[in-house]
């Protein structure tokens, strides 16, 4: 099945059964060792680490790698999901981005700098024989539809609750 055509079932889906259209994810994570933490997602488990500067094993990307991981990941799959489904051509597209953050946020010495990302900027290189107005129209509909650019750009409810496994 082309991507189109998946993009076509599953927006009328969504449309005709809205409640088809909702979905929880989950992770867990747990950590093992100095800042070395096993996730587990879906059949999938991933090791996030720090780096052996910071006293730990350096044996994966740190999680705000992650997150810029995701970001271009995802850009990515929606370039070619929403290609297809706009018949533009893409022949390929891949995604480089970075981040800019200031640890002073992570260690607290000055209480109001971000702990995160200050910013993050990227660049999307694709090869296509499209004309500038479709890619410009492509990149909007990414831009627009893009989960994980969505997740870092919008406000977003999201609650931890703490609970304690052993008493003291």
């Amino acid at each position: 099945m082309s991507f189109k055509a998946i993009y076509q079932k599953r927006q009328q889906m969504f449309k005709d059964e809205p409640e088809k259209a909702v979905a929880t994810v989950r992770a867990s994570s747990e950590l093992v060792e100095a800042f070395r933490s096993v996730i587990q997602v879906r059949d999938f488990e991933l090791v996030i680490d720090q780096p052996k500067g910071m006293g730990s094993t350096n044996q994966g990307p740190r999680p705000s790698e992650y997150v810029l991981a995701a970001l271009a990941a995802c850009h990515e799959v929606t370039y070619r999901l929403y290609a297809d489904a706009m018949e533009i051509p893409l022949d390929s597209v891949s995604v480089s981005v970075e981040g800019v953050a200031d640890a002073r946020g992570f260690f607290g010495p000055e209480e109001d700098i971000p702990a995160g990302f200050s910013s993050i900027r990227g660049d999307i290189n694709i090869e296509s024989t499209a004309t500038d107005e479709q890619l410009e129209r492509l990149r909007v509909a990414v831009n627009n539809h893009c989960p994980v650019l969505d997740d870092l750009i919008r406000p977003l409810d999201v609650k931890l609750d703490l609970i304690r496994t052993k008493e003291v």
